[in-house]
């Protein structure tokens, strides 16, 4: 009720006073966070409404319910209702330990203190007022949020940082007004206004001025004004709460069970009907439904639960998975099933570390083995004195340059277009006490004391790369930049704006004015897509992006514009303004933008490569060998992704790649699903934005020729289309999904699949704290699944079938009791030899089918196409449970017959010599289902023995004790244990001989 509640209150826009919390008139919501499921009072009903769901529980409710009626009682009460609850009790203590740990970790985040923030997690979002860093700007983290492990650069609000002292934040008139909560972790818009000015001061605030909660503070102190809490913070607008996964296995057995319940009402039905439905008939009916509600085993979902976690501790333990998390436990046997196996490219096939590899300046081109020529070049074009240099930067753009001074132009121009800072291990300390002068500043600068902080590892690179040829970023702040010469010597530029890069732009730029000269210089890198039209005419660009995208690089186009003063000046003007405007803020800006960014010289075009993780080939090979389709979904470029996908071997060497052309409308997507209908047996490249266009028109048509295809690659794919995806390949195929991924991006994707598998990676850990199960390398996917998904659904399937045939082979034999004896109610075994027979007397061998395998892990390893047969669902289907059904009937039915046959004198005779019988042939039936036998198993078995003829003794009120211990009673027990099971084991062999199953034939 309470959701219900907080959904319909509206989201707000809203005015804070600084230091003014009486001027505020809403009420927000308290700062807390709530991650439990339950509170105090919703608990208990919650999680029975949880469990009772399940048709299961639900029918032994109802048969547990029955026995309070005096007319439909059978037998003791605690035979009902001690396993159910017994069942109940393991639930509920499960939920329970979840629900506390959930409010500890909830308290312990919620009783934290906070004043000045230093280094721990901000717990609002907030406004960034003011800074201890001399800069008057600050790094966080934001990995919690969204999954990138770089730091970002924030801002102070200039109002307030230029205050003299910290008092006089409260002794100003000043407030922020900030847009109503919203879901975009990347925008923001607000004004900060201070009033007792004169004039007004109006500042402009943007995502550079914010701090959302859950992100840390990484240098300096930190003050601000928080303007959203709890519900309305960024972090919990963007958390969706995960559904709860429910297994195939799980569903198909709640099937067969639905089937078992008609079964047992048709039987009770034949029952009332052959004593002729006289008297009370109707009562008689239930009683029978009582009685047989036997062949329905509540066992099953106790023993099932109790194996899946088995599997997820033999996961865990696996030596050749180390660091392998399970952390949904009920779907193990998912694993075992998969067809489609949805990747994400960055960081999970991909190493997600850039190399440098390549600068073309259009005529010329430099590979690793050259870069020591650019050296060269670099070093002599600053050995020249300054004065030789400046009147070269100021001629007329027509003439051709010297390679030289091209290759100086592009240098620097990396060197000084990006987000990078250089941070220092001991320069913190020596900042905090002095102004640092140049000769401190040197030996602070030092070169093995530098590490390089930036929002994309692209850009480190390149830093790196310029570092490696002589010209090193040695400081920045927010006002200007430092590179140090090969010579040594420190230039200055001062940063006039800086534009960051968006997925929307894929372009950054920057605006510098150089310190010696005055000179005012626009540079810019971006995409080739987004460069193209930005530069002047060249025949080039495009050829060398393509040949760069098909090694497998990623590139970027680099340019610049030489700008005056008067043109900069008009620029300043028109962009602050259209900072300051409250509507259609983003769109007014970058029209300003773009009205500078025309005619831009193009300067060279850089290749970056990402390296492939250890041992994607043979991973991805076993993965195709097992019959499981591929789908690469990228953010990134169709040349980049379509390299990558050749490289890992996703496509194979001999397939072709058919490139959907990009399409806008009906019919254009018509004639391109024509034209890759007539290809066969080829790899499908198909851009995110194509994708749209034929879902919308031809979604079925669409998904069925793209599940023909050995091989799929998405690309630039936003993260809600990933999960899009997903959505569509549960719907059309009935197929099992698993996705794998590593960023906070692939979450959506990851949760909406079957199964998601996590990748501790890079960029953090959002993806593998949201997954299924979390692995720290790719390569280890293909063991997961081959091994361990195939023994958890084999065992699964084995270990549910058997608990049925259990509940069967009883329920068998009561409707021969029953027949035999005039159709009379009555229960053949009394109290607890019901609730030993499926518990202690034979739930340690059942179980023990847990660690059965039908082949050695190495063998599934390297015959990865037995897999296949899995993905058929053979091993659980309505013909393997019809071949139980009828084991059931012909052992029930020779158990009881044959005990009726041979009893003498008494009916208490029959009990003992029966139920011996029954206990026999359940262990020799375990002993029939092992593949491999197990230590364990062995002990199991004699244990489960030993337990029986142990309680024998105590059993006096149902088993005649003088008549156990004859001759007569042993060799009647052994002739119908062996009339009921030695037809089975016969079968078994000859099946084995004439039409041995796969797996058998290699392991022989």
């Amino acid at each position: 009720m309470m959701t219900f509640f907080i959904l319909t209150k509206e989201l707000k826009a809203r005015t804070v006073w600084l230091g003014h919390p009486e001027k505020c008139e809403e009420k927000y919501p308290k700062n807390a966070i709530k991650n439990q499921k339950y509170n105090f009072f919703t608990f208990v009903p919650g999680v029975l409404y949880q469990q009772f769901k399940f048709f299961l529980n639900l029918y032994f409710l109802v048969v547990a319910c029955s026995q309070f009626v005096p007319a439909l009682k059978i037998g003791y009460l605690y035979t009902y209702w001690a396993p159910l609850g017994f069942v109940m009790a393991v639930t509920m203590v499960r939920e329970a330990v979840d629900e506390v740990r959930r409010y500890q970790r909830d308290k312990e985040m919620n009783s934290q203190l906070y004043s000045k923030l230093t280094n721990q997690r901000i717990p609002a979002d907030m406004i960034f007022l003011r800074t201890s860093e001399k800069t008057g700007s600050c790094f966080i983290r934001t990995d919690q949020l969204d999954g990138e492990t770089d730091w970002k650069l924030k801002v102070a609000v200039v109002c307030t940082q230029r205050l003299p002292a910290l008092g006089d934040l409260f002794s100003i008139n000043a407030y922020v007004y900030a847009q109503k909560p919203q879901l975009d972790i990347h925008s923001f818009e607000g004004n900060f206004t201070r009033e007792d000015g004169d004039p007004q001061i109006h500042e402009s605030l943007s995502i550079d001025h914010t701090l959302w909660a859950s992100t840390i503070v990484a240098s300096g102190t930190v003050i601000g004004v928080v303007i959203y809490t709890g519900k309305e913070t960024r972090s919990v607008l963007n958390t969706s709460s995960p559904k709860n996964k429910v297994g195939l296995l799980d569903l198909e057995l709640n099937r067969l069970t639905k089937a078992l319940f008609l079964a047992q009402v048709v039987l009770s039905i034949v029952m009332v009907a052959l004593q002729g439905f006289v008297g009370p008939w109707f009562r008689n009916l239930f009683r029978f439904i009582v009685l047989f509600s036997y062949i329905i085993p509540i066992s099953l979902r106790v023993n099932l639960d109790m194996g899946k976690s088995a599997y997820g501790w033999m996961i865990m333990k696996d030596e050749n998975i180390p660091g392998t998390v399970v952390r949904t436990s009920t779907i193990p046997e998912e694993l075992g099933r998969l067809v489609y196996l949805l990747t994400d490219k960055t960081g999970t096939l991909t190493q997600n570390e850039m190399i440098f590899k390549r600068l073309h300046l259009g005529t010329v081109s430099y590979g690793t083995d050259t870069m020591d020529e650019i050296q060269s070049h670099v070093v002599q074009s600053y050995a020249q004195p300054q004065s030789a240099q400046a009147p070269k930067a100021a001629a007329p753009p027509k003439v051709r340059k010297s390679v030289s001074s091209r290759i100086h132009e592009a240098v620097k121009a990396i060197a000084l277009c990006h987000n990078v800072t250089p941070v220092y291990e001991t320069h913190a300390s020596v900042n905090g006490e002095t102004e640092s002068t140049a000769a401190e500043a040197d030996q602070d600068f030092s070169d093995d004391n530098r590490t390089y902080q930036a929002s994309s590892p692209d850009e480190v690179a390149l830093v790196r790369w310029t570092e490696s040829v002589g010209l090193t970023l040695v400081n920045r702040d927010l006002t200007s930049l430092q590179l140090k010469t090969p010579a040594g010597q420190i230039l200055t530029y001062y940063i006039l704006q800086i534009f960051p890069f968006t997925s929307e732009s894929k372009r950054m730029g920057i605006i510098i004015r150089e310190e010696t000269t005055g000179d005012i210089t626009f540079y810019m890198k971006g995409a080739d897509v987004a460069m193209a039209s930005i530069v002047q005419y060249n025949d080039w660009l495009e050829e060398e992006c393509g040949n760069m995208a098909r090694e497998g690089l990623r590139t970027l186009v680099v340019a610049k514009k030489s700008l005056s003063e008067e043109q900069y000046t008009d620029f300043e003007n028109r962009y602050n303004q259209a900072k300051l405007s409250i509507h259609d803020r983003a769109l007014k800006v970058s029209a300003v933008v773009e009205s500078l960014e025309r005619e831009m010289e193009l300067l060279c075009l850089t290749g970056v490569e990402d390296q492939l993780q250890a041992d994607v080939r043979p991973t991805l090979e076993l993965l195709r060998n097992a019959g499981i389709k591929i789908w690469m979904l990228t953010g990134d470029k169709l040349e980049t992704a379509t390299c990558i996908a050749k490289s890992s071997h996703l496509v194979s060497r001999s397939q072709d790649i058919h490139v959907f052309r990009s399409v806008s409308n009906r019919g254009e997507a018509h004639l391109e699903l024509n034209a890759f209908r007539r290809k066969h047996d080829c790899a499908l490249v198909i851009s995110g934005d194509s994708l749209e266009v034929c879902l919308r028109y031809y979604e079925h048509e669409f998904v069925e020729l793209a599940c023909q295809c050995p091989a799929v690659v998405c690309c630039r794919c936003s993260p809600t289309q990933k999960a899009q995806i997903v959505h569509l390949l549960k719907q059309h195929t009935a197929n099992r999904t698993c996705a794998i991924g590593d960023g906070g991006n692939d979450v959506s994707m990851i949760q909406a699949a079957d199964c998601g598998i996590g990748i501790e990676g890079k960029e953090g850990k959002q993806a593998s704290l949201a997954a299924d199960f979390s692995i720290t390398q790719f390569k280890h996917i293909g063991r997961l699944l081959m091994v361990h998904g195939r023994n958890s659904y084999k065992r699964s399937a084995a270990l549910g079938q058997f608990v049925m045939h259990r509940g069967m082979i009883i329920s068998t034999m009561q409707a021969v009791f029953s027949s035999i004896f005039y159709f009379a109610s009555v229960p053949l075994y009394q109290g607890f030899l019901m609730v030993g027979y499926s518990t202690i007397y034979t739930m340690f061998p059942v179980f023990s089918l847990v660690l059965d395998q039908d082949v050695k892990p190495e063998m599934a390893l390297l015959y990865p196409e037995l897999y296949k047969d899995l993905t058929k669902g053979r091993s659980l289907s309505f013909k393997t449970f019809l071949i139980w059904v009828l084991i059931s009937i012909y052992q029930g039915g020779i158990l009881m017959y044959g005990a009726l046959v041979l009893f003498e004198s008494e009916f208490v005779h029959v009990v003992a010599i029966s139920f011996t019988a029954l206990i026999l042939t359940e262990l020799l039936m375990v002993a029939l289902n092992i593949r491999t036998w197990h230590w364990l198993m062995v002990l199991a078995e004699f244990l489960s023995l030993g337990c029986y003829i142990a309680s024998l003794a105590f059993l006096n009120e149902y088993f005649d004790l003088g008549f156990i211990t004859t001759p007569a009673f042993l060799w009647k027990v052994s002739v119908i244990t062996v009339v009921s099971c030695l037809p089975l084991y016969i079968i078994k062999y000859l099946k084995r001989k004439f039409s041995p199953p796969s797996y058998s034939k290699l392991s022989s």
